[in-house]
């Protein structure tokens, strides 16, 4: 079999979950030539076909599902992880402001679309996701979308936080939270992307990282932007949960819910199956 080109980003949770496959460690598993990319990169190289199995934006799937399926695990998806609008003067709306946002195709943005309906910010900037919250600080953006560790981190920066989108999606909706999706390329002449593998493949990386934690630190902090152990413990412990091994039925549904609200508002185009 030929090695399988995959892509991920090098966040904690992504290298956490893995760790394993990549290092050789699960039986009979496809070989892989690893990318490491924030999900804005990985959204629209995928676009281009770029990778074999890619983590992506579940905001992108519309895009995507020509060329690829969604297989059920790996990805990001629950409660109490949601992207935060980040603000340095305390302001209430995002009315005239300068925003920074970590990729126009992320679900982060998507979830501040839909919270923002009839707010009429003065300017939407593209930054890498580093870049936000020092930007933010330095009053070079008046407000910042954010992701990931700086859920954690924010106050360091001496920033508010306007609005926890993922609170507000829960209290709105009732479901989990859509962040990131794992997607495998839709070609039936290559044995190594079948999708039922390929799902055991991740699931038993995933069982791997939670029976030998301390097996992939060293990988975890070596890709990580925020060094600190204790972070990198707690962005995993938030990001990694039961629907890293398996979206299962209330996953599906709050990806559709998502994405069928995202579509009625005239932000994506209609979504098609994503359970095939």
């Amino acid at each position: 079999m030929s090695k399988l080109s995959l892509a991920f980003s090098p966040c904690p949770n992504d290298t956490f979950i893995f760790h394993a496959w990549t290092h050789g460690l699960i039986p009979e598993a496809p070989d892989t030539i690893v990318t490491y990319a924030d999900v804005d990169v990985t959204n629209t190289a995928s676009e281009r076909g770029e990778f074999d199995v890619v983590k992506v934006s579940y905001a992108a799937l519309p895009w995507l599902l020509d060329q690829y399926r969604l297989l059920p695990c790996g990805g990001a998806l629950g409660r109490g992880c949601g992207p935060l609008v980040l603000t340095a003067d305390g302001r209430a709306d995002l009315n005239g402001a300068r925003v920074a946002v970590p990729g126009e195709r992320t679900t982060a943005y998507l979830l501040m679309r839909l919270w923002a309906a009839g707010q009429s910010p003065a300017s939407i900037e593209v930054v890498p996701f580093a870049q936000i919250m020092p930007g933010v600080r330095a009053g070079r953006f008046d407000a910042g979308l954010v992701i990931h560790e700086a859920r954690f981190t924010y106050p360091n920066y001496g920033l508010q936080a306007l609005v926890d989108l993922g609170q507000w999606w829960e209290s709105s909706t009732g479901h989990a939270i859509p962040l990131g999706a794992i997607l495998a390329r839709r070609d039936s002449e290559r044995p190594e992307l079948d999708p039922d593998r390929l799902t055991e493949v991740i699931r038993a990386s995933v069982d791997h990282a939670y029976a030998h934690p301390d097996a992939s630190a060293a990988f975890i902090a070596e890709h990580a932007d925020e060094m600190d152990p204790e972070v990198q413990r707690q962005h995993i412990a938030l990001y990694v949960n039961e629907f890293s091994r398996d979206l299962g039925t209330e996953g599906f549904a709050a990806i559709e819910e998502l994405l069928g609200r995202a579509h009625q508002a005239g932000l994506v185009p209609r979504l098609g199956s994503i359970r095939d």
